[in-house]
């Protein structure tokens, strides 16, 4: 299944909807200036990754610092080495 990521600034988090429009799945965050930490990732599968890649995609595009406080957002990045130079390197796992 495909899903559509967009950014809704006015509620802190992206939503992925699904080809019929209904809601798949969420990431949240918190802005401060140019640093963004993303909190949580709820989702159906498939959509948390799209969700992932579409956020991370969005701070790489927009010059910001991610702070990965999700354990399914910091754990998705284990393996996605693309984004390690815009994540903010201390606070990369925390429990």
């Amino acid at each position: 299944m495909n899903f559509a990521v967009v950014d809704v600034p006015e509620r802190e988090r992206f939503e992925a909807r699904d080809d019929d429009g209904a809601l798949a799945g969420v990431l949240t965050y918190q802005l401060t200036g140019n640093i963004i930490a993303y909190t949580h990732t709820q989702g159906e599968e498939g959509a948390d990754t799209a969700l992932a890649r579409a956020a991370m995609d969005d701070a790489k595009a927009k010059g910001r610092v991610v702070v990965p406080l999700c354990p399914f957002l910091s754990g998705w990045l284990d393996e996605h080495h693309e984004y390690d130079k815009i994540l903010a390197r201390s606070t990369r796992k925390v429990k």
